[in-house]
């Protein structure tokens, strides 16, 4: 079923404005918008055929041996498994930390609220403890270094070789209960993807036609971009390289794993260009994914994929009906097998999802904790959370949720030991 929107009239003539930026645009546009068809009709084939082992895998202790062709199908494919990172017993025991935390605190807030497995806790001590092992910080570290300035000048206040921290939640999802999970989804970034201009900077080489030169990884266009306009709840202040779950038990396919659009070059371009284009047949008809059936329009304020929500726009939410040549049916691939220790990671513009139930005997468990390097946009949010951290309250992103309910066994800052752990939490450094 298709959704219908009532995009505002001012979206019609955003698209005006950026395509009027490009000489002899239309023919651009949809020369770039066929090869990029035609590209997709081979890639989606291929993912769908190969699927989960489509994901690159590596261990923890090879990270720094691969060579460029292996990194160059890590940015394209955008997501990867790396295994051992931390020994299988220890996060396996954080696992059960989390239990006993939940069960000595039996006020916490969580979702669903009857059978509580999405926790909103920030600062237990197992969550501490896990974004400051020396192992964790040190693939942050390996994946921020996968982004690269394209002028290649010195940025201020920017050091991906220095680690951050980023607070944020676990899930503990028990087998045979149905989530009502997200649809395929991009964080980061609504209309703000067109409407804001760094965010449009980073998007240039597709807009303007050349689609095939975009660089998922180019850093400049990312360090500025402003992924909330309007305020929208439960958005990153930070920037983030990659999203992130740590795996505190076995989840394999269909045990409520992550799945994710395995191409974040191809998907990028694709949505962006999405809505200068439509199709001269039915959306649901067989013809649909024929070239010659979709022709250049920016007459219409449509932004496919963009629904309203609060005061402002819900993230980008592509479906197979209105982004049909991405075969989301098809193409949403399921991670691999992991095991207590490893950590799955995916580009902020990844499409992605979650399994809607857990089919497995045991839990499917894993903490969230994504890749995060200094810049002075995440330097300042991380000495603010700091401050929550030390006051055993919610990070400033999760303010809204509810706070300074006391709870007992949280973290303290005397778990936080080593020295790339307490810079990497904004805490302070004793001077020697």
């Amino acid at each position: 079923m298709v959704l219908t929107t009532n995009w505002p009239e001012r979206f019609a003539d955003l698209k005006r404005e950026i395509v009027a930026a490009t000489p002899d645009y239309e023919r651009r546009l949809t020369e770039s918008w066929n090869d990029l068809l035609q590209e997709l009709d081979e890639r989606t084939i291929e993912i769908a055929d190969e699927g989960p082992s489509y994901i690159p895998q590596v261990h923890f202790q090879y990270l720094d041996t691969l060579v460029p062709e292996q990194l160059d199908d890590i940015r394209r494919k955008g997501s990867i498994i790396i295994h051992g990172v931390v020994e299988e017993g220890e996060a396996a025991s954080w696992k059960t930390a989390l239990e006993d935390f939940i069960r000595v605190n039996p006020h916490v807030e969580g979702f669903p609220e009857q059978d509580k497995q999405l926790f909103s806790l920030y600062w237990t001590r197992a969550q501490v403890q896990a974004r400051a092992h020396p192992n964790v910080l040190k693939v942050s570290t390996w994946l921020n270094n996968l982004y690269r300035a394209k002028t290649g000048k010195k940025m201020e206040g920017v050091d991906l070789d220095i680690p951050l921290v980023y607070a944020d939640r676990f899930h503990i999802r028990h087998p045979g209960v149905q989530w009502d999970v997200p649809t395929p989804h991009i964080d980061g970034g609504s209309i703000e993807r067109w409407e804001d201009s760094n965010f449009r900077r980073y998007f240039a080489d597709i807009l303007s036609g050349n689609w095939r030169q975009h660089d998922p990884y180019e850093l400049e266009g990312c360090l500025d971009a402003h992924a909330s306009l309007c305020g929208r709840p439960g958005q990153a202040t930070v920037f983030r390289t990659f999203q992130g779950w740590l795996a505190m038990s076995e989840i394999a396919p269909t045990q409520g794993t992550l799945k994710v659009f395995p191409d974040v070059h191809l998907s990028n371009a694709y949505t962006i260009l999405r809505p200068f284009f439509r199709p001269t047949v039915p959306l649901d008809s067989k013809d649909t994914l024929d070239p010659k059936n979709w022709v250049f329009d920016v007459s219409t304020p449509d932004f496919p994929g963009i629904q309203p929500r609060d005061s402002g726009w819900a993230d980008l939410r592509p479906t197979p009906d209105l982004h049909p040549h991405l075969r989301l049916h098809n193409t949403m691939t399921s991670i691999p097998k992991v095991n207590p220790g490893d950590l799955i990671f995916w580009h902020c513009d990844v499409i992605h999802s979650v399994e809607q139930e857990n089919t497995g005997s045991s839990d499917s468990a894993v903490m969230y904790i994504p890749a995060v390097p200094q810049t002075p946009q995440n330097t300042a949010y991380v000495k603010k959370q700091a401050e929550t951290f030390l006051a055993g309250t919610n990070p400033p992103d999760f303010a809204g949720d509810r706070t300074g309910v006391p709870y007992v066994g949280l973290g303290v800052d005397a778990d936080v030991i080593q020295l790339i752990s307490r810079i990497a939490m904004g805490l302070s450094v004793a001077v020697t």
